[in-house]
């Protein structure tokens, strides 16, 4: 099994959901510091690592409820996976890794403001970057942000750790005998409405050919291992490079 990075380039996409362990709400340590040291297991192969998180373990803005208007909940959202993404620089630092945030809305007291050639500068320099504040504009998910981020960092695959090791045809928890897929193309995604990331995401890393990896980010070493080539993933690129 090689253990030499298929990619070097990354972005990996967390959900808030997954910072939260067995909890409710917020942040369960335990979990936070294993993700911690399996992206800095990641990071000492040489591979350069920016990370998008999302803020559903505080505040989810598609889903306020009543009576918070949808953009101002879109914006409480983006401040949310600020909040996750200061305190997963947190867990990283302290293990010697050195991180920046960069927020797509400016927050000078917290983080640096996005700047995409500033991002990249830090990335070559071997820091690991984390995007907050999703892409700055309500309307729009975490999930496309990462998308966008990926372009703009020119990465080499956009890596989504969820809570199972794949895309299947249905949840697995809920659907005893629901597919798992090794490889799909991007139009599979879409015609099945797999609802592995929004459309939005999906077509834009279409139109710019990035792959997309889904794995397990509850699996010990999942990360490295995805990033070998190896372990348990579902693969989505173009319709030429699917079996």
């Amino acid at each position: 099994m090689s253990r030499n990075p298929k990619y070097r380039r990354v972005l990996l996409k967390l959900s808030g959901q997954g910072l939260m362990g067995e909890k409710a709400f917020g942040f369960d340590s335990g979990t936070m510091e294993r993700i911690a040291t399996e992206i800095r297991g990641v990071h000492d192969m040489g591979v350069q690592i920016c990370l998008v998180i999302g803020g559903g373990n505080i505040f989810r803005g598609g889903s306020a409820g009543s009576g918070i208007e949808r953009t101002s909940a879109d914006y409480m959202g983006m401040l949310a996976t600020v909040i996750n993404a200061l305190a997963v620089q947190s867990m990283l630092e302290g293990k010697g890794v050195q991180t920046r945030v960069q927020s797509a809305i400016p927050m000078a007291a917290v983080c640096e403001p996005y700047v995409r050639r500033r991002a990249l500068r830090h990335m070559e320099k071997g820091r690991i970057v984390i995007f907050a504040a999703g892409t700055g504009n309500p309307f729009f998910t975490t999930d496309t942000a990462a998308a966008l981020r990926a372009v703009e960092m020119n990465c080499d695959a956009l890596l989504k750790g969820t809570q199972v090791d794949g895309v299947y045809s249905a949840d697995p928890k809920k659907v005893k005998d629901a597919k798992r897929f090794d490889r799909l193309s991007y139009q599979d995604v879409l015609s099945r409405d797999l609802k592995v990331m929004d459309t939005s995401a999906i077509a834009l890393a279409r139109e710019n050919e990035v792959p997309i990896l889904v794995f397990s980010i509850h699996n010990p070493g999942a990360f490295a291992d995805v990033v070998t080539g190896n372990g348990a993933y579902t693969i989505i690129g173009p319709d030429r490079t699917v079996g």
